[in-house]
């Protein structure tokens, strides 16, 4: 297929079948890698510290490094993507992330570990930024809800496999091979990726540009803004008030902010989508997103404390009884994909999210003394309920642009999931300053905490109701 990037659009609905098998299996391996990384290094981190002499607090930035990178260039890159292809982002982003593996892996101090994990994250956001937009090409407007539930259920399983596949590793392998086993696997999805991905079929919109001001702006406010609220959260963990340091950076990111979300404003083809979030059903989606996401993070955070301290759990068994979640959301995601077109997004996504909060606060009333079937069954309506919101919910958000705007409404996709964690994550530090992680009751809190995210993100998307399709229509002209 001939790229279009300066030329007159061609008419286009997805590839042909057993290329577009191909290309989603690139989309897929890319989504695992980026996404399993956020997380597989977590359990390693005390024998990092121990290996390279550094402490605690310093090995954190392992995790830091590659969050802080992938957050603060997703939309960057998605913007970059609309100008020079999707395709091209995607592929340098396979490729550094592969090379910073390799890095990574023969890292023999923090700092060089610390430095190769951001160029890591960086390499991760050229996937995660524009791999929607990429679905968008690869699927015809028939199947492509069966292509963003296939995304969905990749990112929201790999997200929540992290300890488990680097548990398996650890215990046959050095931390190394951690990042090691991404060397070869990088290679062949970027071999895979020249031949099988799609190029642009909308030329650059009028206008578009890419400034190095804008960017640096937007890696401002958003690394401020990580690091006020990691502090804060840190600090509130530790049971001791706020630092006035952690409350100065995240104020300097508020201003950063403002001047930048001003700037943006005067543009036509923002780098911040502002555009974007003047489409009711986008913006409403983006908030059910950010909610949905928080609500999570609380669960996957709070529940192991729970099972391990209050209910007596080993590791184990309390790993396995927590898999019941992500395999949940496996079985259902294939089922909403079929279920969109035939049913309102908004109307699955507030199904989906009120079994949510139901299965949340369930969970948050278990017994002194629960049977492991008494908790299956909680975390499988949990994860059931995520698998029916996520799918609906990205469809959307991804559709209701315009095409040539697909790369930051994809590189929003990523920002709404990484700020949602971020601020459940901030959430839980502050329950555990107040009430202790070690008996049930911070935990039980929590877990409330979350089903009212849950209960919240319901509300914006059942909303999206209201909307009259010549509304949504007449918003997506707009941008």
């Amino acid at each position: 297929m001939s790229s279009t990037l300066s030329g007159t659009p061609v008419a286009h609905d997805g590839l042909p079948s057993p290329a577009r098998g191909k290309a989603m299996l690139v989309i897929v391996l890319g989504i695992m890698v980026a996404v399993l990384d956020g997380t597989i290094v977590n359990l390693a981190l005390p024998g990092i510290a121990q290996q390279l002499q550094a402490t605690p607090s310093h090995s954190i930035w392992v995790v830091n490094a590659y969050q802080i990178a992938t957050l603060v260039m997703l939309l960057p890159l998605a913007s970059l993507g609309d100008i020079v292809g999707y395709k091209r982002i995607y592929i340098a982003g396979i490729a550094l992330f592969t090379v910073a593996s390799a890095g990574a892996t023969f890292s023999d101090s923090l700092g060089t570990l610390i430095a190769a994990r951001a160029m890591q994250g960086l390499g991760a956001a050229g996937i995660m930024s524009v791999n929607s937009a990429l679905v968008r090409l690869i699927y015809p407007s028939s199947r492509l809800g069966r292509g963003m539930a296939i995304n969905s259920m990749v990112v929201a399983t790999s997200a929540v496999a992290g300890p488990s596949v680097a548990a398996a590793i650890l215990s046959v392998a050095s931390w190394p091979w951690l990042f090691a086993l991404n060397v070869p696997l990088g290679i062949v999805v970027l071999a895979l990726a020249r031949k099988s991905l799609p190029d642009n079929v909308e030329p650059a919109a009028a206008g578009a540009r890419f400034s190095l001001i804008d960017v640096v702006l937007n890696v401002l406010m958003f690394s401020l803004i990580f690091l006020g609220a990691d502090q804060l959260g840190v600090r509130q963990g530790t049971g001791q008030g706020a630092s006035p340091m952690a409350w100065a950076i995240m104020v300097a990111g508020l201003l950063v902010g403002f001047v930048f979300l001003r700037r943006q404003r005067r543009l036509a083809l923002p780098l911040f989508p502002i555009d974007l979030l003047r489409i009711p059903v986008f913006a409403l989606s983006m908030g059910t997103s950010v909610a949905a996401f928080s609500a999570q993070m609380l669960a996957y955070i709070a529940l192991p404390f729970l099972l391990l301290g209050a209910y007596g759990r080993t590791h184990v068994e309390a790993g396995l009884l927590i898999t019941c979640w992500p395999l949940a959301i496996v079985v259902m995601a294939p089922v909403a994909g079929r279920l969109i077109g035939r049913y309102p997004d908004g109307l699955l996504g507030g199904v989906g999210l009120a079994l949510l909060a139901s299965g949340l606060a369930l969970l948050a009333a278990l017994p002194a003394l629960p049977a492991n079937a008494d908790i299956v069954w909680r975390m499988a309506l949990c994860g059931a309920g995520f698998g029916l919101f996520q799918s609906p919910n990205n469809h959307t958000i991804v559709t209701s642009p315009p095409p040539h705007r697909s790369g930051a409404a994809s590189g929003m996709l990523g920002t709404a999931r990484l700020t949602g964690q971020t601020l459940g994550a901030v959430i839980l530090a502050g329950v555990f300053s107040v009430w202790s992680p070690l008996d049930n009751k911070g935990p039980v809190i929590a877990l409330l905490l979350a089903a009212s995210c849950a209960g919240i993100a319901a509300v914006f998307s059942v909303m999206r109701l209201k909307m009259a399709p010549s509304d949504i229509a007449h918003g997506a002209a707009e941008s």
